[in-house]
C-alpha cells in the first residue's frame, strides 16, 4: 500500500504532491467538461483499469470524484470519512482545521458532544460537520454585521 492509500484508510488529510498538481488539474477540467453530460444524461465517464478492463461510473462516484478533483486541483487536502465512522480528537481537529488542544477545550466546553472509549474521545463525524457548518454560518452573520455597520457609518474614514 502506497503512502496515499495509507493517509486516505487511516483518515487522513491528503493532498496532491508537487509532481502530480498538472496531472490533477488536467483530471478536474476533464471531470468539469463531463459533468454537464452526467447531468444532463447524455454521458457517462468509464474507469480503465491497468488490465484495460473497463467499468461505467454510477452517477454518485463520480460526482465525489469530481469533487475531489476540483479541491485538489487547487492544491487543498481532502479527507474522506464514512458516515458513521467514530473520529479521534486529531482526526476531527484536522477536519475543523484547529489545533487537537483547542478541540480538546471545545469538548471540555460542552461545544460538541463526544463519548469516552477509555480514556479516549471519539466523536460522531456528523456533530464535527455540524459545529463546523455553525461555526462558518455564524461567521458569515458576524461578516455581514460588520458590513452593515460600515454602511451605516458611510464607510471607513480616510487616512491623511
Amino acid at each position: 500500500m502506497d503512502a496515499a492509500a495509507e493517509q486516505i484508510r487511516r483518515l487522513e488529510p491528503i493532498a496532491p504532491q508537487e509532481d502530480e498538481r498538472s496531472e490533477v488539474r488536467r483530471l478536474s477540467a476533464l471531470l468539469d467538461d463531463a459533468l454537464k453530460g452526467v447531468e444532463a444524461g447524455t454521458g457517462r465517464c468509464r474507469l480503465v483499469g491497468p488490465l484495460g478492463e473497463t467499468v461505467d461510473l454510477p452517477p454518485s462516484v463520480f460526482y465525489v470524484l469530481e469533487r475531489v478533483a476540483e479541491v485538489m486541483a487547487h492544491g487543498d487536502a481532502i479527507t474522506i470519512v464514512p458516515v458513521g465512522q467514530d473520529l479521534t480528537t486529531q482526526q476531527a481537529a484536522n477536519i475543523l482545521n484547529i489545533s487537537r488542544q483547542h478541540l480538546v477545550t471545545l469538548l471540555d466546553g460542552g461545544r460538541i458532544p463526544y463519548r469516552k472509549v477509555g480514556s479516549h474521545r471519539r466523536l460522531d463525524i456528523q456533530d464535527v460537520l455540524a459545529f463546523r457548518q455553525e461555526r462558518a454560518r455564524q461567521r458569515r452573520q458576524a461578516l455581514d454585521s460588520l458590513a452593515a455597520l460600515s454602511e451605516e457609518g458611510e464607510g471607513y474614514p480616510e487616512l491623511d
